[in-house]
């Protein structure tokens, strides 16, 4: 059986100020062209569909487009949730999405044998268990208990997710013995692991909920589908436990990196082969960094991978020349007839201009913690309450997620 693996689509990006429709829509477009050159029998989608709980209504639109396309190849799609993903709006189409071949787990709140899947493999016949796994909230395996401190929930949390992962295995072990004893078992996750290399896109989850999940307390199954992490990676060099990574780059950091989805092919014996299908860049970022006496040389080479249609994205660091207040105006004069948008400006010593068009970053533009950071530094605290503090906003932002 072939099966392709991603995650972390984020469907509905608000990108500081831009929208990442069409390059969402090209990545359906090449991923379908994919399943049929690779004659896929399932599309698995580890977590993070969407960018947000509430998706704006072009992003469901594509979503909704994309599994019918996929049904008319005969592919069958798993849809997982992640940490961005309301498990409520996930949920609430999932029986009708299931007439049309896709299966869709928002959540662990669903009883443990509905997130045991059977998939079938070209001949119709079962080929492989699947133990479908979404991002695991701590209020859907813990309860709270007084007096626990961060460490304890750490610990208590990480061993309700190995029972849970434990569970599920054992309930696919005896599935397999039902089936003759020779189906391989996948499992899913959508969580941070000791060791993964993260990027500034990823939104982490602290307090409450677990930081890394230790790779040897996954369960012994043939192939570990993993979302959360935007870069493609192998956990702990193991071949059989890997994140396929973001599908298109969600941050500047992500500009450099090869997106691809993952083929992995799967028989009677166990895993058989893992291959990267790179995926085409749809639409060109790129990370600048120097003096403003060095940029010129840097923007005329960026400038090459772009065209009056399709623009090259730009975020710029100036270094040396940083001090100065007109910074935006100089950068734009130096873009002046370039096909290049700078959609973010830094200056070495830290600070950053969201666009050309505004002073500072928008709420939407920077994550929760970002917020956070820069309001802290506008006090005058010491280490130990910078630290105190940064505890307890955590909790309350995991708090507020646990409830979407």
């Amino acid at each position: 059986m072939r099966l392709l693996h991603t995650s972390d689509w984020h469907l509905g990006q608000h990108f500081m100020g831009k929208t990442r429709q069409a390059e969402h829509q090209a990545f359906c477009a090449w991923l379908i062209e994919q399943v049929r050159e690779h004659q896929v029998q399932v599309v698995l989608v580890a977590g993070d569909i969407f960018d947000t709980g509430s998706p704006p209504s072009y992003a469901r639109e594509q979503y909704n487009h994309f599994v019918v396309a996929l049904r008319d190849t005969g592919c069958q799609l798993v849809v997982l949730g992640g940490n961005h993903d309301s498990v409520a709006m996930l949920g609430e189409s999932r029986t009708l999405l299931a007439q049309l071949g896709t299966r869709v787990i928002p959540g662990v709140g669903v009883q443990l044998q509905d997130q045991l899947l059977v998939l079938d493999g070209a001949d119709g016949e079962p080929a492989a268990l699947l133990c479908a796994i979404p991002f695991i909230r701590p209020r859907d395996v813990l309860r709270s208990e007084a007096g626990q401190s961060a460490a304890d929930k750490q610990l208590s949390l990480q061993q309700a997710i190995h029972g849970h992962y434990q569970a599920l295995f054992e309930l696919a072990l005896a599935r397999r013995g039902e089936l003759g004893g020779s189906v391989p078992i996948i499992a899913t996750g959508h969580l941070t692991t000791v060791g993964a290399s993260a990027s500034e896109s990823v939104r982490e989850i602290y307090v409450g909920a677990l930081e890394a999940f230790p790779t040897a307390s996954f369960p012994a199954a043939d192939y570990i589908a993993l979302g959360h992490i935007h870069r493609p990676q192998k956990v702990g060099g193991l071949e059989h436990i890997r994140y396929s990574g973001s599908p298109i780059p969600l941050s500047f950091d992500e500009a450099r990196q090869q997106k691809e989805v993952l083929l992995v092919e799967v028989d009677e014996t166990g895993l058989r082969d893992v291959s990267a299908l790179p995926v085409p860049r749809f639409q060109v970022l790129q990370s600048l960094r120097g003096t403003l006496k060095t940029l010129p040389a840097a923007l005329a080479e960026a400038a090459a991978e772009g065209s009056a249609e399709r623009p090259v994205w730009l975020e710029v660091q100036v270094e040396g020349d940083d001090y100065l207040s007109d910074l935006q105006v100089r950068i734009a004069a130096l873009c002046e007839g370039l096909p290049v948008e700078v959609l973010r400006i830094r200056r070495a010593r830290g600070s950053a201009v969201a666009s050309l068009q505004s002073e500072q970053a928008t709420l939407d533009e920077l994550t929760p913690e970002q917020v956070f950071a820069q309001r802290v530094q506008q006090e005058t605290l010491d280490e130990a309450d910078v630290q105190r503090l940064g505890t307890l906003y955590r909790g309350v932002l995991e708090s507020l997620r646990n409830q979407s």
